[in-house]
């Protein structure tokens, strides 16, 4: 049994999917529309560009996947639905057969080329990717001092004296990561002032195939004992942070000391996400018509892309 298989029979799963690099052919594409809720078919082709569609697509089809394979409820009788901040949650009504007594929490995200998933029993969980990318209309310099309010002056000083603007913007992306993360855990959202959150990093590189959990949060100055941060490199450019925290509820039990290894992220195909789906709508071929009219991204996105 790997680590990856351990980590899911203790209730944690981290799944990813590199949409950036698929291509999907007329009969995927239309399979996957037929695979998502109607409002969810109808605001993925709303996008103007294919990229975005192809983001939102996946982190539609890794929660329905989820939902289906480890929450036991047929695909056909998931029903999605979005919080008033737009965070997608499955309704109390829906019964839940698992092998646990413990509730499952799940947060997906999609930046730079990839779409992932995160979910854990007992605990809170809230994950963020982020692709290390050069500022498209400002220096560096001129890019982090307009980002100045959203790090402490600590955090500042360890992104600055990282060394190269490279390794600077990649210090930054990784503090972004761990913040949202946290954020998206506790369903805050804009309201949140990022400077009550400094981040401690580790002084272990992150390097690909290896996740970190060493990494300390002080919230209002003071040390956060009950949250864990993961974190990990899904390829040289893409940070991804999760955050765990106590179950969001009455006498909610601290994280347990002894935990499991952490999970790295599992890389799915196309065909691993559809695995479990069955169609929900009549196929309509006007939605690949759409989506093959789309620009495959903004101009602008495309040459930042290409000098990185």
């Amino acid at each position: 049994m790997t680590g990856w298989d351990r980590a899911e029979d203790m209730g944690s799963v981290r799944w990813a999917f590199r949409f950036g690099s698929w291509t999907p052919s007329r009969s995927d594409w239309l399979f996957a529309t037929r695979s998502v809720q109607r409002e969810e078919k109808d605001r993925i082709g709303q996008f103007m560009f294919a990229k975005d569609a192809k983001s939102a697509m996946a982190g539609r089809l890794l929660l329905r996947r989820f939902v289906c394979e480890r929450m036991g409820i047929p695909w056909s009788e998931i029903r999605l639905e979005r919080s008033p901040r737009g965070k997608p949650y499955l309704p109390s009504t829906l019964k839940v057969s698992s092998d646990s007594d413990q509730t499952w929490s799940f947060n997906i995200s999609h930046q730079g080329d990839y779409a992932v998933l995160a979910a854990e029993q007992g605990m809170q969980v809230g994950v963020d990717v982020m692709k290390i990318t050069m500022p498209g209309s400002s220096s560096v310099p001129e890019f982090f001092r307009i980002m100045t309010r959203q790090f402490t002056a600590n955090e500042w000083r360890v992104i600055q004296s990282a060394g190269s603007e490279r390794r600077q913007l990649a210090a930054f992306y990784r503090h972004w990561a761990l913040k949202e993360s946290f954020i998206k855990a506790i369903g805050t959202g804009l309201g949140f002032n990022l400077q009550r959150v400094e981040f401690h990093l580790t002084t272990e590189p992150l390097t690909q195939g290896r996740v970190l959990r060493q990494t300390k949060m002080h919230l209002d100055e003071d040390e956060e004992e009950g949250w864990l941060f993961e974190e990990s490199l899904l390829d040289a450019d893409h940070h991804v942070a999760v955050a765990l925290g106590p179950a969001d509820k009455p006498g909610s039990s601290p994280l347990p000391s002894a935990r499991p290894p952490p999970a790295s992220f599992t890389l799915l195909s196309f065909s691993d996400l559809i695995a479990s789906a069955s169609p929900l709508t009549e196929e309509d071929p006007a939605d690949w018509e759409n989506f093959k009219l789309k620009a495959e991204a903004p101009q602008r996105q495309r040459e930042t892309h290409t000098s990185t």
